[in-house]
């Protein structure tokens, strides 16, 4: 899928990926401090299998990194990501919250 734009929507505690005006996914966290937990993604029907998700996922990520947060990837998606993505395994709490 071409022309994603994704947006951290900060009052919502959510990452917005935009087709046009379309939202096409999301991805939610909880910010604690220096820590950021992510806790839900979803990406519409007619966008999956299209790298939404993992547009999703490498944005936050990369912000958490250039803000020095940590993270707890509550979501499933998010800790699969991660763990085929090696080069963000460095961000993950060693000892996140238990859920």
């Amino acid at each position: 899928m071409n022309n994603i734009d994704v947006r951290d929507a900060v009052a919502e505690q959510r990452y917005e990926a935009r087709q046009g005006e379309t939202v096409v996914g999301v991805l939610l966290y909880e910010l604690d401090g220096d820590v950021v937990t992510f806790t839900h993604t979803e990406v519409e029907p007619q966008a999956e299998g299209t790298g939404v998700g993992s547009t999703l996922a490498r944005r936050a990520l990369d912000d958490a990194r250039a803000s020095g947060r940590r993270v707890v990837p509550a979501c499933p998606f998010v800790k699969a990501w991660i763990g085929r993505h090696r080069e963000y395994a460095d961000l993950v709490q060693p000892s996140g919250p238990v859920r």
